[in-house]
This record gives C-alpha cells, structure tokens and sequence, in this order.
C-alpha cells in the first residue's frame, strides 16, 4: 500500500508539474521545432562583417510584441556563456534576454544578419524566443558555436 501511495503521488507530481513553456514562455514550442544556424559551422573561419543565416524548424516568425501562438522570433547571444550560465543564469528564462552588445535582439522578423566583429575567435548561440523575448525552451537554443574572424 505504501508503494503505491507513493507512485500515484510521483505520478501526479510528474504530470502536474508545468513543462518549461508553461511556466515562462507565452506559449510551447511544439514537439520537433528547433532553431539552427544555416551557414555557420563550429570552427568556422569567417571574415567580418560575418552573415549569419537563422533557421527554423517547426515554427513561424512573427515581430516581437505581436501576439499569435506559434511563432517568435531570433536571437543571437555573443561572447558569452551558454542561456542560463553566468551573469543572468535563471533570470534569462523567466524575464528575457537582456539587449545589449552580448544579445542581439531579431525582433523584426529577421531571419539573416551581417555581424560586426573584431578579429580573433567569438563564441554565437542563437535562442528563438516569445513576442517577450523570453526563450521557448532548452529545443529552442543551438549550442554554442565557436568562429574565427579573420
């Protein structure tokens, strides 16, 4: 009796609890949608100004601020840690990705950008993100990829 009294409270506790999306994002990124960079391998060489093609699988673009379920739109994390590490660590997921040099807000819809950067070696993540700018969920982030500019 005292097993199964604690799988019926596991179990509810495991269906009760919110998914990622429920608790932050407007809405859930549906099963299968991810987000991946089109041109831009780990290791690339590159020359500045640097084009970066954003992919998405799964959901649409809409401009930030515009509400309709199923879309969002782009972000690109620069020299920095990984979503959710360092500085801004929970902060990101619950409030939104901070606008500064380090987070490069796509908000217009786009889907492509030449990037300024100085020569030497930068980190890039990119993070789709809700009509908040609050990330859709750990599917919706590509690791961190590593280029050389040139």
């Amino acid at each position: 009796m005292k097993k199964l009294v604690i799988s019926i409270l596991v179990s509810f506790v495991a269906f009760s609890t919110p998914s990622f999306a429920e608790q932050y994002a407007a809405w859930p990124a549906p099963e299968g949608a991810s987000v991946y960079f089109i041109n831009l391998k780990d290791g690339a060489k590159v020359s500045s100004p640097v084009l970066v093609q954003m992919g998405l699988k799964g959901m649409g673009i809409a401009p930030a601020g515009v509400e309709k379920e199923g879309t969002g739109h782009h972000h690109i994390l620069i020299d920095r840690p990984p979503l959710g590490q360092g500085e801004y660590q929970e902060e990101e997921w619950e409030y939104g990705i901070a606008m500064d040099y380090n987070h490069r807000h796509y908000g217009k819809g786009q889907t492509e950008v030449l990037l300024e950067l100085e020569p030497g070696k930068h980190t890039l993540q990119m993070v789709f993100g809700d009509l908040y700018h609050i990330p859709f969920g750990p599917q919706m982030v590509t690791e961190v990829i590593t280029i050389t500019v040139e």
